[in-house]
């Protein structure tokens, strides 16, 4: 059995990634990352990710996962896109979704998509791989489930917000599921 370090320090993703992997990876165990946090200073998505992987693999030792996710808004030009998490720099979800509302305010064209990168670092190399989940941005937050802009955030084809999802439905289409579903392949390559 193969342990695997979650390379984040947010408990959302964490939960979410076990929930995403957890049956998919078998008997291989899944443990949340407790050293130092990279300066996540990539210029996309893929890049910050594996700057994340790269630390926890350097730290611990293990197999190391890592992602960087975010929502990138057509009308704003791809924004927040890498800057999602800090966009109101306050690092508060709610301040970011609110800027993000903010923004958009008038704009009639509200196509956007939820992005995520998942990086996998171990001895044998380094993957990554891309997943999305268009969308659009809603006019007001809608649901408790979630984090980040999942409230404002309604899947392509959906007539909920991805917050009013059930954490399986989610799990089933979201662009994190997407991106880790894509690493599953590799992973069962390199560690059985």
């Amino acid at each position: 059995m193969t342990t695997f370090v979650l390379a984040t320090h947010n408990a959302h993703k964490v939960a979410e990634l076990r929930r995403i992997l957890g049956d998919r990876l078998g008997p291989h165990d899944l443990v949340a990352y407790d050293g130092p946090e990279p300066v996540e200073d990539g210029d996309t998505f893929e890049a910050n990710a594996l700057l994340k992987a790269r630390a926890a693999f350097a730290h611990t030792g293990m197999p190391a996962l890592a992602d960087d996710s975010g929502i990138a808004v057509d009308a704003l030009g791809g924004a927040p896109g890498i800057h999602s998490a800090r966009y109101a720099g306050t690092r508060d979800d709610r301040d970011n979704l609110l800027l993000l509302l903010k923004n958009l305010d008038g704009v009639t064209d509200r196509g956007a998509r939820f992005v995520c990168a998942a990086a996998l670092v171990d001895a044998t190399g380094e993957v990554v791989v891309r997943g999305e989940w268009p969308g659009t941005v809603l006019l007001e937050p809608s649901g408790e489930n979630g984090f980040g802009y999942d409230p404002v955030f309604r899947p392509e084809g959906g007539t909920r917000s991805s917050a009013e999802l059930s954490a399986a439905e989610k799990d089933a289409a979201s662009h994190r599921a997407r991106a880790f579903g894509s690493l599953v392949d590799e992973l069962r390559r390199r560690h059985g």
